[in-house]
């Protein structure tokens, strides 16, 4: 039985899919051209997490981190959790 994200996740995801960082821009092209047979997935909610890519078919999430993170050491533990 899949199970789906929190509400608040999935709203949370959307925001994030129209401002995203130009780090994530920068990703997301080059995924797109370099990648296109293994459909990336943007701000994909997997649980209370938001996943900056992911693709279900090669079974990869990639996390690309930047000042949204907050640049603590705190923010390091956080995503590694």
């Amino acid at each position: 039985m899949k199970k789906h994200p929190p509400p608040l996740a999935i709203e949370r995801a959307r925001a994030m899919r129209k401002a995203p960082t130009d780090a994530e821009q920068a990703m997301w092209r080059l995924l797109r051209e370099h990648f296109a047979d293994w459909r990336f997935r943007r701000q994909v909610p997997l649980g209370y997490a938001i996943a900056d890519f992911a693709s279900h078919r090669a079974r990869l999430v990639i996390e690309v981190d930047g000042g949204q993170h907050g640049g603590g050491c705190g923010a390091h533990r956080h995503d590694r959790a």
